[in-house]
């Protein structure tokens, strides 16, 4: 298969449509992440559908003293990487094309959902993004659009795009891509020194921790379910001497309260750490939100899906990380 390049809508319209058009949205500098997105769009495709990944670094969502003009371009890599994974088409359009009248006057905008945690960050950072990915799917025109879970309140916003306006399009998100050694692939990891690449590690290993002790609470939880007279059993115990089955049954009765902030003190442990690491690791937040609106979660009680973000800055470079968690899934 050759990859074809396309610099205008123009170009894209005139292509010849079989089946289903899945389209990966991308701003360049393609790694294992993105073809990763591209293989799964081939296999939803089908081989008599067509693969489209869309490559343009958006002004929009770059806000003031961020990496706009160093954002890597590396097109003829891309090309390549795209090919290889299965994509028909690379529509890589000037900045013109996309606005042709210069920066919109009318643009998406994100709402409330859009100013928590990135947005609180990145003032304005997604409605430049919901605006550009909004006219990339009437210029695609796809049937379905793939983006990365690493980017989970992105996705989120997509999503709620899509439902809120009317969008004749279905949004697939797939799971996070990773090294070896647990870093979240990012274009932005390039930009990481040795040193910085090891400080780094911290963001998913807070995450890998919170899960840890996550897994270890939903376990709690499920036997404190099936022995309900937790707290008497454990007094009973006691006053035989039995003070290890003790404290296990006082642990098991202890479990359900208090499960999400135990999950958050976990991955703050692992970070806190790190911002005194050389070079250290500067947190701009860690938090467990609902990913339907991103709002954090507080409640001791909490039940049902959750992300678990983290954002951090290691030198000049800054890094996001989630993970997807369920609490209570067990009945």
């Amino acid at each position: 298969m050759t990859t074809t390049l396309l610099r205008t809508a123009g170009e894209l319209h005139a292509r010849v449509r079989d089946g289903r058009r899945a389209v990966v949205m991308t701003m360049g500098a393609l790694h294992e992440g993105h073809a990763t997105l591209i293989r799964t769009a081939r296999e939803i495709a089908g081989p008599d559908g067509e693969v489209v990944v869309t490559v343009f670094v958006n002004p929009l969502q770059f806000g003031k003293g961020e990496d706009l003009d160093r954002y890597p371009r590396t097109l003829d890599a891309d090309l390549k990487i795209a090919e290889q994974a299965g994509a028909d088409a690379v529509f890589a359009p000037a900045v013109d094309e996309v606005y042709p009248g210069g920066e919109p006057q009318v643009r998406i905008s994100a709402g409330p959902m859009g100013e928590r945690l990135e947005g609180s960050s990145r003032p304005g950072h997604f409605d430049g993004m919901l605006t550009v990915v909004a006219k990339l799917l009437h210029l695609t025109r796809p049937d379905v659009a793939l983006y990365g879970q690493k980017d989970a309140q992105q996705l989120a916003l997509i999503r709620r795009m899509v439902r809120d306006l009317n969008f004749g399009v279905e949004i697939v998100g797939v799971p996070t891509v990773r090294e070896e050694d647990g870093l979240a692939l990012s274009s932005r990891n390039r930009y990481l020194s040795p040193k910085e690449r090891r400080t780094a590690l911290a963001l998913s290993q807070a995450l890998f921790a919170g899960r840890d002790r996550h897994a270890a609470q939903e376990a709690l939880r499920a036997r404190a379910r099936e022995v309900p007279a937790t707290r008497a059993r454990a007094e009973a115990l006691s006053a035989i001497g039995e003070s290890r089955a003790a404290a296990d049954a006082h642990a098991v009765s202890k479990a359900v309260p208090g499960a999400p902030a135990a999950v958050l003190a976990a991955a703050r442990l692992v970070l806190d750490e790190a911002a005194r690491l050389d070079p250290p690791l500067e947190l701009d937040y860690v938090a467990l939100v609902d990913p339907a609106d991103f709002t954090q979660i507080t409640e001791d009680d909490f039940t049902g899906e959750a992300v678990l973000a983290v954002a951090a800055r290691v030198g000049t470079t800054r890094l996001i990380d989630n993970i997807p968690l369920t609490f209570g899934a067990a009945s």
